[in-house]
């Protein structure tokens, strides 16, 4: 379920991340700043769940610390030499996990 902008609620919801590691992770990587509306609430966009998705896969999936992390994100990947399955994209992670947390709520309504 696509949306324009997203709390960030919603983002911890999707990404199961809590707020306050969202909050910190903005201090300290340039790209993740959303914006605020009036009230003074982020509103992420779908590029800020894209990166959000990457730093959570390095910082907590392949144990990068967050300053390597922020390097592999400036820098880019270093080259893979493992033959491993490789893991979905980023995108369709979001997308599956957005789907995950629509049918949960629509399963507490029920």
């Amino acid at each position: 379920m696509k949306k324009l902008y997203y709390s960030i609620g919603e983002v911890s919801d999707i990404t199961s991340i809590e707020p306050h590691v969202l909050r910190y992770w903005e201090t300290i990587f340039k790209d993740l700043s959303p914006r605020k509306n009036k009230a003074g609430n982020r509103t992420y966009r779908e590029e800020d769940l894209t990166l959000i998705l990457k730093l959570k896969d390095l910082i907590q999936n392949k144990k990068y610390s967050t300053a390597g992390a922020k390097k592999i994100i400036e820098e880019g990947e270093p080259e893979k030499k493992s033959t491993k399955a490789e893991p979905l994209p980023v995108e369709t992670q979001k997308d599956l996990k957005e789907v995950k947390v629509f049918l949960e709520k629509l399963y507490q309504k029920l």
